[in-house]
């Protein structure tokens, strides 16, 4: 059995650095102030009602009303704190559920009858970015942004030494970062139905019958793989920001080079995104069962024109 090397200048970090800090009694000071502020709402029922209801239906609520704030002072849902989810679940519920890009504060036309039941109105729809450059550049409130295509890694396929060196590579890149960065991992549908269809369409133009009927089967087996499952691709992507009081010009672009060369040490390909791929990476986000539509959408500040017509004769 081989000694198990030990690098002297390796140390362990611990994985929750960002947690807060533990005051007393393994609580911290956010659920000790829960606690703190039942114990004194119930020591002020206790007072103004321990003369008029039996101590012993007092006890009773005090336990049950006790063991439900202490649950939810300690205990936690989709890695939030349970006050903090609650609260966000009551802003939910109590939010517009409809939203709307243009102005919902405009008054309602005379001619327009009004509904005798309330009906909620959509709120307006308030995006973070404001405009996509050619470059692929977006505009934020606060500066701007870019994005980074990447694939993926293997690392069971890798030996040992190979997954320190990538991970090692990795680290670096991350302790390089001196801005906001977001990586995004979703798995979007695959459209094998528009591959079949365009196999289908060009197999007669194979010069080999034999070719043709490759070329058909395939086809079938691309509809058959359609119809019966649900194909995903797995899409990665690295968006970097600038910061609040840096000057816009392509300090973003630069940054999201920066980072598809840093990644190509992991044995990645990574490119930075231009304008028209981050605009369909936007409308993929925000909607990942629709197709593109067909020819893309026209880039910011772009003349859109129709073809010259012909003279007649």
């Amino acid at each position: 059995m081989s000694e198990q090397r030990r690098d002297p200048d390796r140390i362990k970090m611990p994985a929750d650095v960002d947690a807060p800090d533990k005051v007393a009694y393994g609580l911290t000071f956010r659920q000790l102030a829960i606690l703190a502020v039942a114990a004194v709402v119930f020591y002020g029922a206790w007072q103004a009602l321990h003369t008029r209801v039996p101590t012993t239906l007092l006890l009773g609520a005090a336990v049950v009303l006790g063991g439900v704030v202490f649950a939810l002072a300690v205990s936690r849902r989709d890695g939030r704190p349970m006050d903090l989810w609650l609260l966000s679940a009551v802003r939910h519920s109590r939010s517009p559920k409809a939203l709307a890009s243009t102005d919902t504060t405009a008054p309602v036309p005379d001619w327009v009858q009004q509904p005798r039941a309330k009906v909620a109105l959509p709120a307006p729809l308030r995006l973070p970015a404001d405009a996509i450059g050619d470059d692929g550049q977006i505009s934020l409130a606060g500066g701007t942004a870019a994005m980074v295509a990447a694939t993926t890694v293997n690392l069971g396929l890798r030996t040992d030494d190979e997954q320190q060196a990538l991970l090692d590579s990795y680290g670096r890149w991350l302790n390089s970062l001196s801005t906001p960065t977001q990586v995004v991992v979703s798995a979007q549908p695959v459209d094998l139905r528009s591959h079949a269809d365009t196999l289908a369409d060009t197999a007669h133009q194979l010069p080999d019958p034999r070719l043709r009927a490759a070329c058909g089967d395939h086809a079938a087996f691309l509809a058959d793989l359609a119809e019966r499952r649900d194909p995903l691709r797995r899409q990665v992507l690295i968006v970097t920001r600038t910061h609040p009081g840096e000057r816009a010009g392509h300090s973003a672009r630069r940054r999201a080079e920066d980072t598809a060369r840093s990644l190509t040490s992991l044995g990645v390909t990574a490119r930075a995104l231009d304008g028209a791929a981050v605009t369909a990476a936007v409308a993929a986000a925000a909607d990942p069962y629709r197709p593109p539509r067909p020819g893309g959408l026209a880039a910011p500040d772009t003349v859109i024109t129709a073809p010259a017509k012909e003279p007649p004769p």
